[in-house]
């Protein structure tokens, strides 16, 4: 027997420092607090196109722990942008951040990869339309990311399907 969600409503990170990351997920991923919890020494945060009532939730379990380190466990989240040209602004914003680690092309999509301040990996990606998968329907490629002629092909074009702004319903 097995079920099906509709999709991934939102994550939760341990975090060293909840200051730390809070700032870093509000500085570069525009996330505002929806809420915290000062008894779990926990906050919760929401994209600001967001139907959520939060994205991500991050609780700080202090330095005891140390960093992440690879292994058994999470990978990374994947975050998805709505335009190719929201993932040019994305990398800048990464590097600026000084938090970038690299970047593919997965065929139908394309990624901009960080780690925040514990080195929890990230993704930011950007989904090809559909109809435009081709042989990538059922494939998965790790190659290099051209950023630039990425751009020169799909700038402009909406992928992210229904996306909900600040104080609005829900839109296409």
């Amino acid at each position: 027997m097995s079920f099906s969600p509709v999709r991934l409503n939102h994550a939760v990170l341990y975090v060293t420092d909840l200051a730390r990351s809070e700032d870093f997920y509000r500085t570069v991923f525009g996330m505002e607090v929806a809420a915290r919890e000062p008894r779990a020494n926990a906050a919760f945060l929401r994209l600001p196109r967001s139907g959520n009532h939060h994205d991500l939730g991050l609780f700080g379990i202090g330095n005891a722990t140390g960093p992440k380190r690879r292994g058994v466990g999470l990978y990374h989240l994947a975050w998805q942008l709505d335009t190719i040209d929201e993932l040019v602004a994305a990398r800048d914003a990464i590097r600026a951040a000084g938090a970038y680690t690299g970047e593919s092309s997965h065929g139908a999509t394309k990624s901009i990869y960080g780690a925040d301040p514990d080195g929890n990996e990230f993704e930011v990606m950007w989904m090809l339309p559909r109809e435009a998968w081709g042989d990538y329907v059922n494939s998965a490629p790790i190659d290099l990311l051209d950023l630039a002629d990425e751009v020169r092909r799909w700038t402009g074009v909406r992928t992210a399907g229904e996306i909900v702004a600040a104080g609005e319903g829900v839109r296409s």
